[in-house]
């Protein structure tokens, strides 16, 4: 019938949409092979076909959902959103009728079914696909095809797709897991061909004794003729260059299947490793969270834990505990632990731990090294057994992990095997991490018992601190606690206490911080108490520090730049920064490797002796801070740490340069905390160093008692370290302490007391005991010095002592100006006082009012 409407393409495509058997016979009709070729070129370039597929499959493959199957291999929930839609558009477009090939040659249908497979990255959708490009190739009823499964010595032959025709559908065709044919390879013709490679082509299938008549009762169809790999026939020829191409495809499948099980698995162990590392504090925790996942990945009955007996010291392997999971106890919050016979007696955990291989057993029971023992007394049938041997980070064996019986009834696959020796690593990870931390928990708990029993014993019995509150406290001018020469020589061990609680009452030490006579007293017997008998560093030396510290404030008017927390800390300090004073300096310790050289890395001795002075605050009883509100706690013991610290010379050295600038500086600001800081670590070392300018007579008993003990440390450095130690601390120079001692008033002691004079004329007396100190070692040395060369000259020829007794004459001289000069240079030198007046240094000081 006409119409006026003229025809357009939108009206033919209408037609054939809506007549599609009009199409289809059109096209069949009508198109040729030439025209076919260049529909499916230019539908390849077109956006949505595979290649884009695969390109946005490689883009999204990032986060997948993990699932594991029962053999190992690994279903992606995120895969099959990814190929559904592709899926999809295969299924409808799959099956490829004989009749769309009817008008074409052999070259290009040879060509169509190569560019049908060439982008199919599914295993199973690709090998449908071969089987029914195969059948169409050869002309074949119906097409198998079989792939080689399992690990060395026990691969299988596996199909999916058995029996495909040229009009069977994916969904008609595959198999499920449980459905699929086995065949052991060398086992009927495809296992044959596997196992020798032969190509095999056979007219009459029932005629050969390789064949296995059992397929076709099972699927009823009866075989007559089969084609195994190339012929050299004109099909066979056609089957195998096809077959090359599918080789290819099939292994890129393969490749990409497996990059996706490596991603997975990969994703497997970093979540075993969160389970590892999210619990460490508890060795049973740990290890059932571990056996949880592993449970769940691999889908087996039973996951148990073998941990080794360390304590055992025969050759026969024994175990101090199992983790048994069996089913129903993965959702249990508690740990199991199991003592049983045969679990502690297991026999291939024995093996394993014994010979640290791995066991793979398919038939438990077929194997002679099963013990059913543990069956009959549990009632648990084991059918496979998975074992594998837990080191640690020595590679040493600390334990064996156990799996029994999949839950799909197969044998432990090769990528169980894989799976399962990640999970003995990670496993041997967390034992190892919670042993380590379970033991650090025993010896954190064995310190808090120790430092228990050290507090006890470190601090004073009460019948001590009865005995000194019992006595009246003379006053502080009966023991001159206000004056730079004082001395403790006529003191007995008791006067020192009594001394030491004037001093704080001096202080007001007691109204101000709140505490009680009685804490103090004991605090006090504490401290001394805890000072070793060693010949200098006693508690005799941290006494006569504190009183120096006491001058140096009241006295030396220096209480005007602190508060008194500040004043109370740094006498505090003087009291306790000797603590536990072994007699051997900071380099002594790092010689030896001590635990003290260990455990701190600078000032050795100071951080010991601030850590043991909070140890006796911290006893009970002891604490006379504890009446301070907590920031003030926090400031006063901050002061104290620093003021202990600040006894190391080494530091003393760092800070005198910077101490020297803001002395002399016009506009120097003690009010701010870092020059504050800095001038209590200054008082801490002149204080430290102040018998250097006490009365000539005490610093002189002071001075050989400090030699002693260098020499005690020389001693133990010549003998025990086999090392020469230096000068000061070699007995054999003791006669050369004189000339030692000057240079230690010249190096240390001169520039501290010279610069506290010129911040505070009241500390003059500090500066004239240390030069006049320095005088007598000099004197004595040069009467050394004479000695020395009088005894050589008794030895020497007779023409040479004129010369010698000149050359001492002229070193006498010398000397004798370098005794007078210090004292002419200083008194002609001005300063300016803190009321911007100018005096002269030899005139007397100024009274300085005791406060």
């Amino acid at each position: 019938m006409a119409s006026d409407k003229p025809l357009s393409n939108e009206l033919v495509e209408k037609y054939l949409d809506d007549h599609q058997d009009f199409a289809k016979s059109y096209f069949e009709r009508k198109a040729t092979s030439s025209m076919v070729d260049n529909w499916m070129s230019s539908r390849s370039h077109r956006p949505g076909s595979r290649a884009m597929q695969v390109n946005h499959l490689q883009r999204d493959l990032i986060k997948p959902q993990l699932i594991l199957k029962a053999d190992g291999d690994f279903k992606n929930d995120k895969l099959n959103s990814i190929f559904g839609p592709a899926r999809d558009e295969r299924k409808r477009s799959a099956p490829r009728r004989k009749s769309s090939f009817r008008d074409l040659d052999e070259k290009e249908l040879f060509m169509e079914l190569i560019r049908d497979i060439a982008n199919e990255l599914d295993i199973n959708m690709l090998s449908h696909k071969i089987l029914v490009n195969v059948s169409i190739l050869t002309n074949a009823d119906r097409c198998s095809l079989f792939l080689v499964r399992g690990s060395r010595g026990n691969k299988v032959l596996v199909s999916k797709l058995f029996d495909v025709t040229s009009e069977s559908t994916v969904e008609d065709s595959i198999r499920s897991e449980d459905d699929e044919i086995c065949v052991p390879l060398g086992v009927g013709i495809a296992g044959h061909t596997a196992a020798t490679g032969e190509t095999i082509n056979i007219n009459d299938a029932y005629s050969d004794p390789r064949f296995n008549s059992e397929v076709d009762k099972t699927t009823g169809y009866r075989t007559h003729s089969i084609l195994c790999m190339p012929i050299k026939s004109h099909d066979g020829e056609v089957f195998r260059n096809y077959l090359t191409f599918c080789g290819i495809g099939i292994t890129n499948a393969q490749l990409f299947e497996i990059s996706v099980q490596e991603y997975n698995r990969n994703q497997i162990l970093l979540q075993l490793a969160r389970g590892v590392f999210e619990e460490q504090s508890n060795l049973d925790t740990c290890v059932h969270n571990i056996m949880v996942e592993v449970q769940q990945l691999l889908d087996v009955e039973r996951c148990m834990v073998f941990l080794m007996d360390e304590a055992c010291e025969t050759q026969e392997t024994i175990f101090s505990k199992v983790f048994d999971l069996h089913p129903g106890a993965a959702d249990d919050t508690v740990p199991k632990t199991s003592k049983t016979h045969w679990s502690m007696n297991n026999s291939i955990a024995s093996l394993v731990a014994s010979s640290g291989k791995a066991l793979n057993i398919p038939d438990a029971y077929a194997d002679s090294q099963f013990n059913p023992e543990g069956d009959i007394e549990s009632g648990f049938k084991t059918k496979s057994i998975l074992c594998m041997p837990i080191f640690d980070r020595q590679q040493k064996i600390v334990g064996v992990a156990q799996l029994l019986n999949k839950n799909s009834g197969k044998p432990f696959s090769e990528g169980d095997e894989n799976l399962f020796e990640a999970f003995a690593i990670f496993c041997g990870l967390g034992i190892h991490n919670a042993l380590m931390y379970e033991q650090a928990c025993k010896l954190l708990a064995k310190q808090c018992v120790a430092m228990e029993v050290l507090s006890y014993h470190a601090s004073a019995q009460q019948s001590e601190v009865d005995k000194i509150l019992g006595q009246e406290i003379p006053s502080a001018d009966d023991f001159k606690l206000y004056t730079f020469e004082f001395s403790d020589f006529e003191l007995t061990d008791d006067e020192t206490i009594l001394a030491s609680i004037r001093l704080m009452q001096e202080l007001d030490f007691m109204n101000a911080v709140h505490t009680k006579q009685l804490t103090l007293c004991r605090w006090l017997l504490s401290v001394k108490k805890n000072y070793r008998a060693v010949i200098y560093h006693n508690w005799r030396h941290a006494f006569n520090v504190a009183q120096s510290m006491f001058t140096m404030i009241t006295t030396g008017n220096m209480k005007r730049f602190f508060t008194d927390l500040e004043v109370f800390a740094l006498v505090i300090a003087c009291y306790c920064h000797d603590l536990d004073h072994r007699g051997t300096n900071n380099a002594f310790q790092t010689k030896t490797e001590s635990p003290l050289a260990q455990l701190y890395g600078t000032s050795t001795m100071e951080h010991h002796h601030f850590d043991h002075c909070i140890m006796i605050l911290n006893s009970e009883g002891n604490n006379i801070f504890e009446e301070l509100s907590p920031d003030d706690y926090r400031t006063t013991i901050k002061v104290l740490e620093h003021a202990i610290l600040s006894t190391d010379l080494a530091l003393y050295f760092q800070k005198r340069g910077t101490f020297e600038q803001i002395v002399h500086s016009d506009s120097s600001d003690w009010t701010t905390p870092p020059n504050r800081e800095i001038l209590r670590a200054m008082m801490m070392t002149a204080c430290d160093v102040a018998a250097i300018t006490k009365p000539w007579e005490v610093q002189q008993q002071v001075a050989e008692l400090v030699a002693s003990e260098f020499f005690e440390q020389g001693d133990m450095e010549r003998f025990q370290l086999n090392s020469e130690p230096i000068p000061m601390m070699d007995r054999k120079k003791k006669d050369e302490l004189p000339k030692m001692q000057v240079g230690f008033i010249d190096f240390i002691c001169i520039p501290v007391y010279k610069l506290f004079y010129d911040l505070e004329p009241c500390l003059k007396p500090l500066y004239d005991g240390c030069i006049n100190n320095k005088n007598n070692w000099l004197a004595l040395a040069d009467k050394n010095t004479q000695e020395a060369v009088e005894d050589s000259t008794k030895t020497s020829p007779k023409e040479d002592n004129s010369e010698a007794n000149a050359n001492q004459k002229d070193l006498a001289a010398e000397k004798n100006d370098e005794i007078a000069t210090p004292e002419r240079k200083v008194s002609q030198k001005k300063y300016s006082t803190s009321e911007g007046k100018v005096r002269n240094k030899d005139k007397k000081s100024k009274t300085c009012n005791i406060l």
